[in-house]
């Protein structure tokens, strides 16, 4: 019963009100009682924690806990793109010559993701990829490779459900919730990293400072349960053999290999 409740608070709540009081409550100290009964309910890997649950004082604490050293292993191969987050692979495919990419569907239009027609030539007939973040995930997200960010932008206000159900029967969430989008320039080709925010308004933090990008750098981090979705130049991305969707992943583990075009500049 407590982890229906859980749900119904955490994961379907998108009304302006109602979200903001559920985010008072998470940042209030309050709410170090749920703690435990949270990280009970949905399996949180306690060992990993840099800290014991005892000592997260709010729920919104828990949420974006950080992790001992060592506890994800980043791919290092010069060409591997890794996973930014741990979330499950809901899809992955082809952005269409129209923009668009289907999920769950339903079409979604890149253009209307990014918001920024200029950047979208460049992603045409590339490969997107979905990956959801669930209360239960680690919220931290890092760089999947090594490159230079050339813009980072904002698009959206509101913020509704993103995991399965909400990609399936929400109102064009990938493209219309809030969400930071991160465009970044590797030695084989563009990537957009776009953090999309699950509910509450502006609940993605940035934390990294500078344009140079490190391979499994932290970059931000997700107040809630939400998604990032990768897109890739044409040619520019090749997946990994082994993915299958829906497919868990972790933070560091290799997602695919970059391939090199015949020019990158853009």
């Amino acid at each position: 019963m407590i982890k229906v409740v859980y749900r119904l608070l955490i994961e379907l709540t998108n009304g302006r009100w109602t979200s903001s009081l559920l985010k008072g409550f998470a940042r209030a100290r309050i709410s170090r009682f749920v703690v435990p009964s949270f990280a009970k309910v949905y399996h949180l890997n306690q060992e990993e924690m840099e800290k014991d649950v005892s000592d997260y004082s709010t729920l919104h604490d828990l949420f974006i806990r950080t992790l001992k050293k060592g506890a994800r292993q980043i791919d290092n191969s010069d060409d591997s793109v890794v996973s930014p987050v741990d979330a499950v692979i809901e899809d992955v495919g082809t952005i269409r010559k129209t923009s668009d990419i289907v999920v769950k569907g339903k079409i979604y239009s890149i253009e209307e993701m990014l918001g920024d027609r200029e950047r979208l030539t460049k992603y045409i007939n590339g490969t997107y990829m979905i990956l959801y973040l669930s209360p239960s995930h680690y919220h931290r997200i890092h760089s999947p490779v090594n490159g230079i960010v050339t813009k980072q932008w904002t698009r959206g206000s509101k913020s509704y459900p993103v995991n399965k159900w909400g990609l399936k029967y929400g109102r064009h969430t990938l493209a219309k919730n809030y969400r930071v989008i991160t465009e970044v320039k590797t030695t084989n080709g563009h990537i957009s990293i776009v953090k999309v925010g699950a509910m509450f308004v502006n609940s993605i933090e940035t934390t990294h400072k500078g344009t140079e990008l490190k391979k499994g750098e932290e970059m931000a981090y997700f107040s809630f349960g939400s998604t990032v979705v990768l897109l890739f130049e044409k040619d520019v991305y090749k997946i990994d053999s082994s993915i299958e969707t829906p497919k868990e992943i972790k933070v560091g583990e290799k997602l695919g290999l970059l391939s090199m075009k015949e020019s990158v500049a853009r």
